[in-house]
């Protein structure tokens, strides 16, 4: 009989409550994961209430006003505010998605908030990213090309131009890989979703000039074909983008090469 054994620090439970705001009539109450590497506590859920007249409308600036008002140890990554950089992104509500673009509106009761699912948490709300990134990198996200560029614009045309709507949008913020059961597996070997979407960017993109090269890279059980399109991605995606749609085009150009 198999006997399955959580890991260590996985199992939680409630936390400290922190007392609601002086004065304050229109509260809210939010719950967010908090786990320090700092001691061999299992992580906790704390519960803090955020004065509504004065925070901003969205999940991420209630963060700040917890961490400025409240409890400055709380941990977490912000940085552009607009949906851009990506490095807000948490599960919110039960769905990943950016903080910064959350708005406290769309969630109904408490807002419970946690870190991105089954990844290494540093502190808090805060992922190890390490292996993320570097499987990034592997699928060398740049021109290559031995035709010498020339001087000012690498012009396309408007056709080629318009195949990289969709793709080029990605900003990295994991919500589709960390939300995706084969990435949660084989995170160490499937390169997962928005990975697999910036591949099929540099793929088809009419001025690089190593497709086979590339499809060469991605030609393995693993890194490409642990995708059942199971359209979690997409769901999670905060840019509306459909990296399975991507992959599904990766898959059909490792057919037509066989050709």
């Amino acid at each position: 009989m198999v006997q399955l054994t959580l890991p260590k620090n996985s199992t939680m439970s409630n936390g400290k409550t922190w007392p609601k705001p002086d004065g304050a009539t229109n509260v809210r109450e939010f719950r967010v994961y908090r786990w320090s590497p700092d001691d061999d506590a299992n992580p906790t859920i704390d519960t803090y209430y955020v004065d509504m007249d004065d925070c901003g409308p969205m999940v991420l600036d209630a963060l700040i006003w917890i961490k400025n008002n409240v409890d400055p140890t709380l941990t977490f990554r912000r940085s552009c505010r607009e949906g851009i950089c990506g490095s807000c992104a948490m599960n919110i509500d039960g769905t990943n998605t950016l903080a910064c673009t959350k708005g406290m509106d769309e969630v109904s009761g408490a807002v419970k908030i946690y870190p991105l699912p089954h990844m290494q948490v540093i502190k808090d709300l805060v992922p190890d990213l390490s292996n993320f990134y570097a499987q990034h990198a592997s699928i060398e996200p740049w021109l290559q090309t031995a035709t010498p560029q020339p001087q000012g614009e690498w012009k396309q045309s408007r056709d080629d131009r318009e195949k990289l709507d969709g793709l080029y949008e990605c900003i990295l913020c994991a919500c589709c890989s960390t939300s995706c059961p084969s990435y949660w597996w084989n995170g160490d070997r499937y390169l997962g979703p928005a990975v697999l979407l910036q591949a099929y960017r540099w793929l088809i993109d009419s001025r690089d000039e190593e497709t086979g090269k590339r499809l060469d890279n991605l030609e393995d059980p693993f890194r490409l074909y642990r995708c059942h399109t199971i359209m979690n991605c997409a769901q999670a995606c905060p840019k509306g983008l459909n990296p399975a749609l991507a992959i599904a085009e990766i898959k059909k150009m490792m057919v037509e090469r066989r050709v």
